[in-house]
């Protein structure tokens, strides 16, 4: 059997039998399977988008050999007597107690929410009238933040293509569409999430993992350089290692491990707001036509540079919806998520400018007064009503100084507010924003038409976790924090390689 590769061009509505047609005359070849490797749109000429195809095509007919298998993540398995406490269940911390468990740790999953179902339930409580759960919302819960996003799987980490992989496995066999192993951009949405979440729970219990469900830490016993147990409602709980990857909102427990001696140093972040636009401007912009055969909605992806903050869009949500992601009650924040079929009214993106706290505070900053800082700015959004209903301006009322009277429709599930966000927001963001909207309204036709909403505030973590370089928690010889929450990953694909390689510092600590 012979192999080859083979990169085609075809429009965006192709079909399987139009594929095997050109592959047939391309290689002249009538008997031959294939597989897709790798797909991307091209949308540089409006007038002739189409999909870039990558193939590896068998066929008895060619005579170059079959390439060389690809390398696979190889978890080394024996009998231990080991056990480890994984605090958190997103990404990190799901990825981390899953190797610990192929290794054959006794692994246990702390989780402070319930399982995603109840987690759904009290998400659509809480948007329909009913009160604001702090263990079960858009922030906290099984499956963490990311499990109510647009379920994103890029990342721009060179180092984790093994990860990468396996993570990609773990969840076609979960549930999540095939196409994510080749497509450029490949994404799951947050229905299919919450299926895959619950699937790998499952997976991991019927495998011999511990899964504890309104398990949160509320305090930790040290000794010397050693975490030797986690408290929870449930009682004490003694291990060999922890690994702490509770996301990057959970203020309490950033708290907890720094009163705790804990190594945290602040680093830069983001601060903005959400855009919402109707999805047919987006694809207008971007494509030419407010549709297109084959692809499900247009997306973006803006930067602007000056001499001063950088500014960017993050967690793109075509065909999506802003939600309230706030993690305790009394605060306000923002975010997105996508259905797996992008195909509702609207497209949503946070657009934020980086900021260096030490810069601003013109001091060097400590942890605690990152986190006081975020917190208090996150009040004040709320207090602008005293509800989670959303601050809101046109863009282009923004740009010229004004507030909007009437802010339109949005997806977004309480009231716009008109409101001042020069007002809400600090000055340095909203200097910088500004120059950065008008920036994008130049490259993105219609943008300025947009709506602004809300705060976001959780793109990344304020602080950073002090690792060596196996990962261990600085000064701790069984202590790993991983993922958001550690400030060394961002998103789903690098939290939960992060989570993988804590597993494999753990794997070979002796």
């Amino acid at each position: 059997m012979g192999f080859t590769f083979l990169d085609l061009k075809l429009p965006t509505d192709f079909s399987p039998p139009l594929l095997r047609q050109r592959i047939k005359k391309k290689l002249r070849i009538s008997r031959f399977s294939y597989t897709i490797e790798k797909k991307s749109l091209d949308a540089r000429n409006k007038g002739q988008i189409q999909w870039l195809l990558r193939l590896g095509v068998h066929s008895p007919e060619l005579k170059t050999p079959e390439p060389v298998p690809q390398r696979e993540l190889e978890i080394p398995y024996e009998k231990r007597d080991k056990k480890v406490v994984v605090v958190g269940s997103g990404p990190a911390g799901f990825f981390c107690a899953d190797i610990l468990l192929s290794a054959g740790f006794r692994t246990v999953i702390l989780e402070q929410g319930g399982d995603v179902a109840t987690r759904y339930r009290a998400v659509n409580r809480f948007e329909t009238g009913g009160s604001f759960d702090e263990v079960n919302n858009y922030a906290c819960g099984e499956g963490g933040a990311g499990t109510f996003s647009d379920g994103k799987l890029t990342s721009r980490t060179k180092t984790i293509s093994l990860e990468r992989q396996f993570v990609f496995k773990r969840y076609v066999q979960a549930g999540a569409p095939a196409e994510i192993s080749y497509l450029a951009h490949p994404h799951v949405g947050s229905d299919n999430l919450v299926r895959m979440v619950a699937n790998l729970r499952q997976d991991f219990c019927a495998r011999g993992g511990e899964f504890l469900f309104n398990a949160r830490v509320d305090n930790i016993t040290t000794k010397n350089s050693r975490l030797l147990s986690v408290h929870t409602a449930g009682g004490e709980i003694e291990a060999d290692y922890f690994v702490f990857a509770t996301g990057h909102s959970s203020f309490p427990t950033y708290r907890l491990l720094l009163e705790s001696g804990v190594p945290f140093r602040v680093k830069p972040f983001a601060l903005g707001c959400r855009v919402e636009h109707p999805q047919e401007l987006i694809n207008r912009s971007q494509w030419g036509h407010p549709e297109l055969p084959g692809v499900k909605a247009a997306e973006y992806r803006l930067t602007f540079k000056s001499s001063d903050l950088p500014v960017y869009s993050f967690c793109m949500c075509p065909g999506g919806q802003v939600v309230p992601a706030t993690p305790k009650a009394g605060l306000n924040v923002v975010n997105g998520k996508s259905n797996y079929a992008r195909n509702l009214e609207f497209a949503n993106a946070a657009v934020v400018a980086g900021l260096d706290l030490n810069r601003v505070m013109a001091a060097q900053v400590e942890p605690l007064q990152a986190l006081d800082y975020l917190e208090t700015l996150e009040r004040k959004f709320y207090d602008f009503s005293g509800s989670y209903g959303a601050p809101a301006c046109k863009i282009e009322d923004f740009l010229s100084g004004k507030t909007t009277a009437r802010p339109g429709k949005s997806s977004y599930p309480f009231p716009l507010l008109p409101a001042d966000l020069r007002e809400l927001l600090p000055r340095g963001i909203t200097d910088s924003l500004e120059l950065g909207l008008k920036d994008f309204a130049r490259k993105l036709k219609g943008f300025e038409q947009g709506m602004m909403l809300g705060l976001e505030s959780k793109t990344s973590a304020p602080i950073q976790a002090l690792r060596e370089p196996g990962g261990k928690s600085r000064g701790f010889e069984n202590l790993y924090i991983a993922g958001e929450g550690s400030g060394h990953a961002g998103g789903i694909v690098s939290s939960a390689a992060d989570g993988i390689k804590a597993a494999f510092s753990i794997i070979s600590d002796r």
